[in-house]
């Protein structure tokens, strides 16, 4: 029973990596904000919001609004995520806060080769985090992320600490920036017979921002992807178009992926309101993926 319970949960890790079982708590891939998704989840090099926390929090530094976000992800598999981000300034610095609550419902439990399971059951997953961001120099910020790691599986539960490091740098060119990051650094505890993995990753690129015709903003980016604990590594590109901050159109492309590759959205920005929207196609029948989010700054 145990085995069909973990191919299944290996066969979800599967549509985010192309080396599958090295690691798990998939559900930090996932991604926070419909502008960061529709954007190839190039978020390390363009999150201009309280999302910088999740990929980037160096790109917290600087940004004194208040703001919250909200996010709902109906994913593949059965799989939903909802995440909720908080930003404010303390002792004149940025921190943020997180809760990404992962769930992938009615996975079948079987003792036997039959076409109907015995029972079914949920994967519950949690990571909920603190972050801030603050200038080293006037052109190059550097962040931290603390995060509180929960997975259970069937009657399984385990906890552990994530860390993610990250840093921004303003080059003399006007509109251009480059950014690094290293994610998902720590430990969970055992799981049953062993401790799960975490999906640490590096990342690194830049993103260019230009004005065009009084009222247009176009902002493009590429990065190189990379996860240590397996062979996989990818190239992310993302764009936006922004007319009169007022109406986004986006789209991006994540290379050498199994099941997935471009996405694309839009957004509508009313004052502190925004609302984005972003859909992802899956091969192999697996279906799409229709994210939305609610972000306010106050």
């Amino acid at each position: 029973m145990n085995k069909i319970i973990y191919i299944f949960l290996i066969s979800f890790s599967t549509i985010l990596a192309q080396t599958a079982g090295n690691s798990g708590m998939a559900f930090l891939k996932l991604g926070f904000g419909a502008r960061n998704i529709s954007m190839g989840d190039v978020g390390t090099e363009t999150s201009n919001d309280v999302s910088a926390f999740f990929y980037n929090p160096a790109r917290l530094a600087g940004n004194n609004d208040n703001e919250i976000m909200i996010m709902h992800n109906s994913w593949v598999q059965g799989t939903r995520d909802e995440i909720l981000g908080a930003k404010t300034s303390l002792w004149g610095l940025p921190v943020a806060i997180g809760a990404d609550i992962t769930t992938i419902g009615d996975i079948p439990v079987r003792t036997a080769a039959t076409d109907n399971p015995d029972a079914t059951f949920n994967a519950n997953y949690f990571a909920g985090s603190i972050s801030t961001g603050f200038n080293v120099y006037d052109s190059l910020a550097f962040g931290v992320t603390v995060k509180y790691l929960y997975e259970g599986i069937y009657s399984d539960e385990a906890t552990g600490w994530g860390f993610d490091f990250g840093l921004n740098y303003t080059t003399p060119i006007e509109g251009l920036s480059a950014a690094f990051v290293i994610k998902n650094l720590g430990s969970m505890n055992v799981l049953k017979n062993e401790e799960t993995k975490l999906p640490t990753e590096f990342k690194f690129g830049p993103a260019y921002k230009v004005k065009l015709l009084d009222k247009f903003a176009v902002t493009v980016a590429v990065e190189l992807q990379k996860y240590t604990p397996t062979s996989d590594s990818h190239i992310n590109f993302g764009a936006e178009v922004l007319y009169d901050n007022l109406i986004a159109l986006r789209s991006g492309y994540q290379s050498n992926y199994i099941s997935k590759g471009y996405a694309g959205g839009f957004g509508i920005i009313w004052g502190g309101f925004a609302l984005d929207y972003a859909f992802q196609p899956f091969t192999y029948g697996l279906g799409d993926a229709n994210i939305i989010s609610l972000g306010f700054k106050f």
